[in-house]
This record gives structure tokens, sequence and C-alpha cells, in this order.
């Protein structure tokens, strides 16, 4: 297996975040650059008190450039809604910024990044961590886990609790939106999604008193 050599000479450690997106493209941490249309970068507010994470880009991400504008994105914008979340007053990215598939015929299939592509990402979302500084984070999926609270954190046993990164900056995790919209029991998960956003509404309004 080819050896990658990772983000970190890639990621620009001075400048804020319009340094970031401009440097993003230009990556060659990991091979999935070579498939993927382009790097996709977080959005959202440079001083968010909410940075919301997820796994990777989708065909639709990966097409538009943009985080969360296929079907998971317009299943998220509904939940934030409920939740009382304003979409464009928090920080939205993933863990790994291209798109990873594989083809059936004409159409794109999204894959799980490997533990290699989700480690040679990393210093991208450490960087904007650094610049976002955020309250709380938000952990979407397993992916978005393995990334910020390590490859033994499962976010089925610890989904809508208060958790901590290494770091010490206060987390909920929960599971991503697109698992959601393939559920058999939409409603009932998309409840609990909600549920979980809650939560993270209610430890941020802790976090500033």
């Amino acid at each position: 297996m080819t050896k990658h050599p990772g983000a970190e000479k890639w990621v620009p450690q001075q400048g804020g975040m319009r340094k970031v997106r401009a440097e993003l493209g230009n990556c060659r941490g990991c091979e999935l650059w070579q498939d993927a249309e382009q790097a996709v970068a977080g959005e959202g507010p440079v001083r968010a008190r909410m940075m919301l994470v997820g796994e990777t880009p989708g065909d639709h991400e990966d097409k538009e450039g943009h985080v969360f504008v296929g079907p998971a994105g317009h299943l998220l914008d509904k939940a934030l809604a409920e939740a009382g979340i304003v979409r464009s007053e928090v920080y939205l990215t993933n863990a790994v910024k291209h798109f990873r598939f594989e083809r059936q015929g004409k159409r794109r299939i999204h894959k799980t990044p490997a533990a290699s592509q989700i480690t040679a990402c990393h210093p991208w979302l450490r960087r904007e961590l650094e610049i976002v500084k955020p309250s709380l984070v938000v952990v979407m999926g397993s992916v978005a886990a393995k990334a910020l609270l390590g490859s033994t954190f499962r976010v089925t046993q610890e989904r809508g609790k208060r958790v901590e990164l290494p770091s010490g900056l206060p987390a909920v995790a929960t599971v991503h939106p697109s698992s959601v919209v393939r559920s058999e029991e939409f409603r009932r998960d998309f409840e609990r999604f909600v549920d979980d956003l809650r939560v993270a509404v209610d430890l941020l309004g802790q976090e500033a008193v």
C-alpha cells in the first residue's frame, strides 16, 4: 500500500480561513484528490460558537464545491431548524475534504474514507478548529468521531451526551444525517437526531454562563 505524506505540508499555519480555503485545493496529502472534482472547504462564520463536523463530501458537494448541499444536507437543514439552530450561524465542515467513491455504471457511490485518509486530512480540520475556536463541536458520524475522538469511540453508545475532545473542548456526538436519510424508521431516527442537536444547543447555552 502506498504511503501518503498527509496534509501537514499544505496546511497554512499563518493567515486565516481565506488562506486555508485558497490552499486546500492544492493538497496532495492522500490519493483522493486524483478522482474527486475538487476539495470542499468548510463554510460558516469564522467565529461561530458551534462547529458541526461530518464525514466527507458527497456527489453533490463534490460537483458544487459546497458542504451539505445534497440529500443529507437538506435533512440537516430541517433538523437544525427544528432544534432552533440557524445554519448561517454555525460552521460546517467535514473530517475529509475530498469525495471518496466507487463507480457503479455512471453513478458515483459514496465510499467510507479509510483510516489512513482520515489521518492524512486531519491537519486541515485541526487548523479549522484553531481558527474558528468554537465553544462546542457536534461530531456527526463514525468518520468524524474517529478523527476527533479516537478509533475506540462509539457513536451509538455515546450519542447525545456531553463528551470532550482531547483538547478539552466540549462536544456532542450524533449520527451522520445521511444515515437518517437511509433509515427505514425515518421519523423515529429524525427525531433522535434533532434531540441530539437540542442537547448541543443546551450545552452551548451552559458554556456561555
